[in-house]
């Protein structure tokens, strides 16, 4: 395994968020974080990161907690897409370019001009290398976060609802090239997603959260009406349609 989460506790002052979040996960595989508002997803996410130190447990990055690498050495491993903010007057090459940040010593290099401008490509952002961000659209802002993660080069993605922003026919084109570069990179992504049906679609596991811990893991066989319902209290149905499962409320 390339990560491995073991007993992650977090509280805020007088409230607990996560209690004993423990999973795993294996190079090229997505894993979906759903859960309802609050449920701890974006929390979970950044203790795994340590933006968030938690009150217990561990994050293993192969056989290297997480506390024992510098700020630089986890960048180099770990990229995190955050839900998105507004845009600024950087540029959307400039904004990429950041991506690498955690390797440059001295100058920035070719190389990472050169990594730079192949996430641009990647996102089919190439064209809008010399834009500010503070022009773009919400979902073209979240494509450049998007291709600033992947400049990173990272072993594991994570990733706080990163087609938010997105319609639909964008949705479908970026999680289609998170889950592309996933297998082809060998990257482990964790996704916090609200969508049932694009987790269905593109996630190879499934985590969901209720009531500040994990109510049920694992493949597509814990994705059922009955986990559903007593994670989002809403009955559903699942469908097939064309090959694919469908969560249809009811």
């Amino acid at each position: 395994m390339i990560l491995n989460v073991q007993g992650i506790r977090f509280y805020y002052p007088g409230r607990p968020v996560l209690e004993e979040a423990s999973f795993t996960v294996e190079k090229g595989e997505i894993l979906a974080i759903l859960g309802t508002n609050g449920t701890g997803k974006t929390t979970l996410l950044k203790c795994i990161n340590r933006i968030l130190t938690p009150a217990a447990g561990t994050v293993w990055l192969g056989d290297v907690p997480v506390h024992a690498l510098s700020r630089n050495a986890l960048a180099q491993k770990m990229g995190y897409v955050e839900q998105q903010r507004s845009g600024s007057r950087a540029t959307v090459f400039n904004t990429v370019l950041l991506g690498r940040k955690p390797y440059i010593r001295w100058d920035v290099t070719q190389h990472d001009m050169a990594i730079a401008s192949q996430a641009l490509e990647t996102l089919g952002l190439a064209d809008y290398a010399l834009r500010h961000l503070d022009e773009l659209s919400g979902g073209e802002l979240q494509k450049v976060i998007i291709a600033r993660a992947l400049a990173q080069q990272p072993d594991i993605l994570l990733m706080d609802e990163p087609t938010s922003s997105l319609d639909l026919r964008n949705q479908l084109e970026v999680l289609a090239l998170i889950r592309q570069i996933s297998r082809e990179r060998g990257i482990a992504a964790v996704v916090a997603m609200h969508d049932l049906n694009l987790a269905l679609r593109f996630a190879d596991r499934f985590i969901l959260l209720k009531d500040k811990t994990i109510y049920a893991a694992g493949g597509a066989e814990v994705m059922t009406p009955e986990n559903i319902e007593a994670v989002y209290a809403v009955p559903v149905t699942i469908a097939a349609h064309n090959g694919s499962r469908v969560v249809i409320p009811l």
